[in-house]
């Protein structure tokens, strides 16, 4: 890491952190903040082959989807998901998942400009990515370790509540996110989306370069998708501080 992290970074109002109960898991964060000014319709084609450009680039990494789990930076998300009880062989971090897709010839959903590029940069990098509804978090966020009880509303899924241990993103007590891999829906992107916060999440083994470059590749993949953006918060790293 040429620069130490930060403490904190965000969307103006609404920053991000990193708890001790956090950092004691090894977890160190890229967060970046965009606005979004404007949205053009881009067609199947043209996204289909920005996904056709991702698959030769992880052929050529890795070679095949059965090989990608053998790569170093899927290869810290297995073992950190094995550290907090996820089985990786059952749940694939979430990265490595999208790049196993496009792997495997069948592509990616087109859902929304901003999670689109988010999913291409993901896929490309093997680094999850987390895009947030700035203006729908109640407050500022902190990466944190679970009390348990908790609710979560997933994207897609019924409310759940947590056990205890879980690494969880918190806003004034609300769970937007489940480490590293399910999003509430609660703060989803969404077509009224004008701020968004975007979260790649670090685990041991993978360092800085790779969180700071999964944000950035996000940027580009806006401007391959003509999403017209503001950057709010230059991707910076972000840590647990006293």
């Amino acid at each position: 890491m040429s620069t130490p992290p930060a403490p904190a970074a965000g969307c103006p109002g609404k920053k991000v952190s990193v708890s001790a109960q956090a950092a004691h898991l090894g977890i160190v964060i890229g967060v970046s903040c965009f606005s979004v000014e404007g949205l053009a319709e881009v067609d199947k084609g043209e996204f289909e082959r920005l996904v056709e450009a991702v698959r030769g680039r992880l052929a050529a990494r890795v070679g095949s989807a059965d090989a990608l789990r053998n790569d170093p930076v899927a290869r810290a998300y297995r073992d950190f998901y094995w550290r907090i009880g996820i089985d990786p062989t059952k749940t694939r971090p979430s990265g490595e998942a999208l790049a196993r897709r496009v792997l495997l010839g069948r592509g990616l959903p087109q859902i929304h400009p901003v999670v689109d590029a988010g999913n291409l940069a993901s896929a490309e990098t093997l680094v999850p990515v987390g895009l947030y509804d700035a203006d729908a978090l109640p407050g500022d966020a902190v990466l944190t370790v679970s009390r348990g009880g908790e609710r979560f509303l997933p994207i897609g899924g019924e409310e759940e509540l947590l056990p205890p241990g879980i690494p969880v993103l918190l806003s004034e007590g609300v769970v937007v996110h489940v480490y590293p891999h399910r999003d509430s829906r609660l703060t989803a992107v969404r077509p009224g989306t004008r701020r968004v916060l975007a979260i790649a999440a670090g685990v041991p083994g993978v360092g800085g370069d790779e969180l700071l470059g999964v944000l950035r590749r996000i940027f580009e993949y806006l401007e391959r998708l003509r999403v017209e953006y503001r950057i709010l918060q230059d991707p910076v790293l972000v840590s647990y501080s006293l």
